[in-house]
């Protein structure tokens, strides 16, 4: 049978034809790129592969770079990407709405006097009124806007630190490992669907990823 090139060379790209076709019923549960040789195991959506799972990969430098592509998947979750707008409106729900009531960001990005974050947005969830709560509510600076970004712009974004509130790479695995904002996108409320994994898994391939250089992902990859 004739196969188009560009099909063929696509289908190959990201390994050995019969893994892919293994792999082809496992589509939306968070796969890697990773050479053929080290096809990693697939996941659902709403798990996270702990870095023990990416031993297999030798290259240090191709190990910290899947490494990276999978905490991406919470990264760019709307849980998190809802907060972490270019903009001055945070979003909502699934697809990046806008938020509703309109509020703004405001000079601190804790929204505007007489309209801030904390005005609604208590210390916890309040389940009754389905609004969200968490410690310190507030929006991201413009600086770490992760809405539309590819996994290698988020990764240099990080490791930014004029970009990254300061952080070294310490303070960026403790931030994702235990800050108690960070953590709302596991337990949102309401029906609203959690990042992938636990906290503790996220801060463990953070460390991970950083452990192994901090390498960041090829343009073109996706987790």
């Amino acid at each position: 049978m004739m196969h188009r090139p560009g099909i063929l060379t696509a289908s190959l790209g990201a390994g050995a034809l019969c893994a892919v076709l293994a792999l082809a019923c496992s589509s939306g549960r968070g796969g890697v790129n990773a050479s053929p040789a080290t096809q990693l195991p697939p996941v659902t959506a709403q798990q996270l592969r702990t870095p023990d799972m990416f031993a297999r990969i030798t290259s240090r430098p191709e190990r910290s770079r899947a490494l990276f592509l999978e905490a991406s998947r919470v990264m760019l979750h709307p849980r998190c990407t809802n907060c972490h707008p270019a903009g001055d409106t945070p979003a909502q729900g699934e697809h990046g709405l806008a938020h509703d009531p309109p509020v703004l960001r405001g000079a601190q990005d804790q929204g505007v006097p007489g309209l801030e974050c904390t005005s609604c947005h208590q210390d916890k969830n309040l389940a009754h009124a389905r609004v969200p709560g968490a410690p310190k509510w507030h929006l991201a600076p413009r600086s770490m806007a992760w809405v539309g970004v590819t996994p290698r712009a988020l990764c240099e974004q990080l490791k930014d630190r004029q970009r990254n509130g300061d952080k070294s790479l310490e303070q960026l695995i403790e931030h994702s490992a235990h800050d108690e904002l960070v953590g709302w996108g596991w337990k949102p409320g309401w029906d609203r669907v959690p990042a992938p994994g636990t906290q503790e898994q996220f801060g463990a391939l953070i460390a991970a990823w950083a452990k192994d250089g901090a390498e960041c992902p090829d343009e073109e990859a996706r987790p």
